[in-house]
């Protein structure tokens, strides 16, 4: 096993570079940090190049054929960027999804994040995307890389799970409209509440972000605005929250 304990070594630079989306694209590689999220990034077949260890036994580690490189405490901390570190940092391949070559299963549970800045709230999603068995998720013109390390982290690896697509929000309408999908986009002033609508079917759920809301993609005939009540002062969920309470509300309806 290699060992580092240079701060200035050229490898433990290069991963820390692609804390930087720019560095990521350029490299064409991501960072994975925690032992759930790379032992499910493992299971879904991304190809782990890197291990960054420190006071982790190898036995720990998932079965990966990537180099295993034991590093000091200061050379962990310049590595590490969570607030949880355990001792291990994966550099991989980004991974590369199509959505013409998504696999659905009948009657899917599609969602769609359109417009998304914040890569901690596009992790949180895929958490209650996970638990609540969406079949797939689209992130539709994020504002962050889809392989950001804070929505990795956020989401405990659900992304390695989820099925999880980037497109253009006019792509992901074409998409869905050729799935034969029932689209359903939360909306403030969406025309019925959303436990009266129908989600046992094959069915979109469309968010957007907190600040701004679904563009006007979304607005079309074949698009039924749903809302969910606000009996407060403030006008919207966090986007997070407002998913969590749609996707369970579609497996009540489905169990």
């Amino acid at each position: 096993m290699a060992r580092i304990t240079s701060l200035q070594n050229p490898r433990v630079k290069d991963a820390v570079r692609l804390r930087d989306g720019r560095h990521r694209q350029k490299q064409g590689r991501i960072l994975i940090e925690g032992r759930r999220e790379l032992a499910r990034a493992v299971e879904a077949g991304v190809n782990i190049l890197e291990l960054f260890v420190h006071e982790l036994p190898s036995e720990g580690l998932p079965d990966c054929a990537a180099e295993i490189i034991d590093v000091s405490k200061p050379v962990f901390e310049k590595l590490s960027f969570g607030s949880r570190a355990e001792g291990v940092l994966a550099v991989a391949e980004t991974p590369r999804p199509k959505l013409d070559e998504a696999e659905l299963p009948d009657a899917p549970l599609v969602a769609v994040l359109e417009g998304v800045e914040k890569p901690g709230n596009v992790g949180a999603v895929l958490r209650s995307a996970d638990a609540a068995g969406v079949s797939a998720l689209i992130v539709a013109d994020a504002g962050t890389d889809l392989f950001n390390p804070n929505a990795i982290r956020a989401s405990l690896g659900a992304i390695f799970t989820v099925p999880t697509f980037a497109a253009t929000a006019a792509e992901t309408l074409d998409w869905l409209r050729r799935q034969k999908l029932n689209i359903f986009a939360a909306r403030v002033d969406g025309s019925i509440p959303y436990a009266e609508a129908d989600y046992r079917g094959g069915c979109a759920i469309v968010l957007g972000a907190e600040a701004t809301g679904l563009t006007s993609t979304w607005t079309t005939d074949d698009t039924t605005a749903i809302r969910l009540p606000m009996l407060g002062e403030v006008d919207s969920l966090n986007v997070s929250a407002t998913a969590a309470v749609l996707f369970y509300e579609a497996l009540r309806q489905r169990m």
